[in-house]
């Protein structure tokens, strides 16, 4: 079965900070999701697709976390969207903050609430057709 052409593969760098001045390509995330004409996360197709909804978190010198992109209730927007690590807790989870409204495009920066609570900015590197 092939993947609808709307899901993207969304690959983020650190972007720079005090910590990483140049950023890090060995710190960041990978992640599939459904993304509209506008660079948007469109939340109907993730309900029609969420099972290919999937995220990779890769955090040098750490273990690689895999896990799912969820849209929960809650937050500025009404609703969140959230990598979930392990689905019988929620205290892994790390929310982006306005994934809903911020368009998904190269260049463009993100940031994304780590489960200890820490907001870091990343880069948006690319943006490719999921396989």
């Amino acid at each position: 079965m092939s993947l609808p052409h709307a899901l993207k593969r969304i690959r983020l760098h650190l972007a720079r900070s005090k910590a990483f001045p140049q950023g890090s390509s060995h710190h960041g995330y990978e992640f599939v999701a459904p993304i509209d004409a506008k660079g948007r996360i469109d939340p109907d197709l993730w309900r029609r697709h969420r099972e290919h909804c999937r995220v990779r978190r890769f955090w040098n010198g750490e273990p690689e976390q895999v896990g799912r992109l969820l849209h929960k209730p809650g937050g500025a927007e009404h609703a969140r969207w959230v990598f979930d690590y392990d689905a019988s807790r929620t205290d892994d989870d790390e929310a982006g903050y306005r994934f809903g409204t911020h368009a998904f495009t190269p260049g463009e920066y993100v940031s994304i609430t780590e489960d200890d609570g820490d907001v870091h900015t990343f880069k948006v590197i690319s943006v490719e057709t999921a396989a």
